[in-house]
């Protein structure tokens, strides 16, 4: 009894603990918290507005460079007339409302040798074009910044925002295109095309972003230079970098630096601008060496913060409160039939599963964890049945795969030498299932006296399946060859025996030859199987030529032909299946046919015997234990002559 109470006093406790530390944490996070999501909510939002501002800017400060500079392009490849400029220069201001006037300013006697002025400016003016001729004892053009800058830079130019007395007479920035004449085969400096935009435009813009109560935006030049502010007095009279040492500010001068760097960021800023703490966001504009800047007022943004911690706050008093007396009378309900389950569970646990368990009818996780103690224990004792049951079978299953594969193995010829009376050839063969029981098959035999049959197949498939369908193509194969007919025909009866009933679809790939052991004459066939490497003897080894017919189960009717080729006393046929050229390494990597060639070559002289054993060898180190995916089988066929065979090693 008193553990009961024990274990409700200790689960209340640790709960009301843990729940007054989180109000406590609630009360006196909750307002750095929303404040950073604010803060975040505010970056983002000014970023966003940021880049859709900049992108407004952007997009007509392109605009205005691409008209100039295809006028300028088009002045260095054309003679106009004096009519023709004047025309072209009111024609594209006409179609390009963005631009608030255009000139074209000519060398002085560039374009007439008694001209010092030729410079025609076409301008906006009370929803007309107007035009003026710039130049005059008063309005040098020629000595103004948006003309010489790009002269000797010999680039197009942004300017400074300037008040224009000679031109519109409004605050404007020009981008500024020098063009370029041929004059006797030389490219000399002819002129600039300039495009002007007013900063009307920018002021509008800008005014028109509305943030909180007291936020706005600006925006200043390449130089620092104020180009549109709230304050109206800071625009073209201060650059940023002298209001920082006015204030007395160096932040302000590393945020000038970096903002005329083009950088990108949201900092938070001292009672510059205004009386109250602030959050500046800036960004550089793709054109004209602008930047932007968007100040968010710090009070207004976090005014909200502070209304949503005070209701916060009162939320959790209110809830700590209710989850207390939740707590107190969840904990007595559930401990009494928690604690009966616990003594059940240490009875099963002991290995009592007749155990009677505690009825609990409580319709929640307690009732739902009885109805699983119960469910274990019927299912404990039905496993342990079933565990003994499949134990059994399987021991048998394994015990009858063992005796499957002694079987298949038993019905190959596995004897060596396999004929140590026959000087004329030797012949050597090893299989290696990929599973207890594998489809791989090879065999070799006297077909009369003097015509030995050899032969290696792969069956589709692996496992029993495989075996069985093996078993039957070699027993078809030693039948059908025993009746002297040549190779192809062998694989052509063989062919049509396997898939008159094939109901499983599986097929088998085959490579049979029948040697006269007196003269080494070879005939030959093959049903989709590997090529085999010829190794002719102190000659380097080489693909016997695949003949291009299928595979041998499939399709009845097929006719397979017959190829001969003559061995030379000491000549090798390695015949493989393709778990030899696609044995994989922990890597995955494929010993491929090409590593197979690489290390026949690197034999001098091998044996039949030595040529299979150094083979497996090398495949053995090139997998480094990797698990086994495909039966591996290698035969080698040697032919001696009538001379006495070698011992092997010499």
């Amino acid at each position: 009894m008193s553990r009961h109470h024990g274990i409700a006093f200790k689960l209340a406790a640790l709960i009301l603990s843990c729940t007054f530390v989180i109000v406590a944490v609630i009360v006196g996070y909750n307002y750095y918290y929303s404040r950073d999501i604010i803060l975040r909510q505010a970056e983002e939002n000014s970023k966003n507005l940021a880049q859709d501002t900049a992108g407004r800017i952007d997009s007509v400060l392109i605009t205005v460079q691409k008209v100039a500079d295809n006028i300028a392009f088009s002045l260095e490849d054309a003679t106009l007339s004096k009519k023709e400029l004047l025309d072209l220069n009111k024609r594209v201001l006409a179609n390009n409302p963005e631009i608030y006037g255009m000139a074209i300013a000519f060398e002085p006697y560039f374009l007439e040798a008694d001209k010092l002025f030729f410079a025609p400016y076409y301008y906006r003016s009370g929803g007309r074009i107007s035009f003026s001729m710039l130049g005059s004892p008063d309005y040098r053009y020629f000595y103004m910044d948006w003309y010489q800058i790009p002269k000797e830079l010999e680039r197009p130019v942004w300017t400074e925002p300037y008040h224009d007395s000679g031109g519109g007479g409004v605050l404007m920035a020009t981008y500024s295109v020098p063009f370029f004449c041929t004059v006797d085969g030389e490219k000399v400096f002819a002129g600039v095309v300039t495009a002007d935009i007013s900063l009307d435009w920018l002021e509008d813009m800008l005014q028109n972003i509305k943030i909180y109560d007291t936020g706005f935006a600006f925006l200043l030049s390449r130089h620092g230079t104020f180009i549109t502010h709230k304050d109206h007095n800071l625009v073209l009279n201060q650059t940023i970098f002298t209001l920082a040492e006015e204030l007395k500010s160096p932040r302000l001068r590393d945020i000038g630096q970096k903002m005329l760097a083009g950088e990108s960021a949201f900092v938070p800023m001292d009672e510059i601008f205004s009386e109250s703490k602030q959050y500046l966001f800036y960004t550089g504009l793709q054109y004209g060496g602008w930047s932007l800047g968007i100040l968010f007022p710090k009070n207004e943004m976090l005014a909200e913060v502070r209304k949503l911690s005070n209701v916060m706050s009162l939320i959790g008093i209110v809830g700590f409160i209710i989850l207390a007396m939740l707590i107190i009378y969840i904990a007595r309900k559930i401990t009494t039939p928690l604690r009966k389950l616990s003594g059940s569970a240490l009875e099963i646990a002991s290995g009592n599963l007749d155990i009677q368990l505690p009825e609990i009818t409580s319709q929640d996780e307690v009732g739902d964890l009885a109805e699983s103690f119960k469910i274990m224990k019927d299912s404990l004792n039905e496993y342990i049945a079933n565990l003994t049951s499949t134990t059994a079978a399987k021991e048998r299953i394994e015990s009858e795969l063992r005796i499957a594969r002694e079987i298949q193995m038993g019905i190959l010829p596995k004897l060596f030498p396999a004929f140590p009376e026959r000087p004329e050839f030797d012949v050597f063969a090893s299989i290696e299932p990929a599973k207890e029981v594998g489809g791989d098959l090879y065999d070799f035999f006297f077909v009369d006296d003097d015509h030995f049959c050899f032969l290696l197949g792969d069956v589709s498939g692996k496992g029993v399946p495989a075996a069985f369908f093996m078993a039957v193509t070699k027993t078809l194969l030693k039948v059908v060859s025993e009746r002297g007919l040549d190779p192809g025909d062998i694989i052509t009866k063989v062919n049509s025996d396997l898939a008159a009933e094939n109901e499983s679809c599986m097929f088998v790939t085959l490579f049979l030859a029948i040697m006269d052991i007196n003269t080494g004459e070879t005939r030959y066939a093959n049903a989709g199987h590997n090529p085999p490497v010829y190794m002719p003897c102190n000659g380097k080894p080489e693909w016997i030529p695949p003949l291009g017919e299928p595979v041998a189960g499939v399709m009845e009717g097929m006719k397979y032909s017959t190829k001969t080729m003559t061995m030379h006393p000491g000549d090798i046929i390695f015949i493989y299946t393709d778990g030899v050229s696609e044995a994989m390494n922990p890597e995955n990597e494929l010993y491929s046919d090409e590593r197979l060639m690489d290390t026949l070559t690197a034999m001098k002289n091998p044996f039949a015997p030595e040529l299979v054993k150094e083979i497996d060898k090398s495949i053995k180190v090139f997998t480094r234990g990797a698990e086994q995916s495909d039966d591996i089988t290698m035969l080698a066929m040697q032919f001696c002559g009538k001379c006495e065979k070698k011992e092997q090693g010499e």
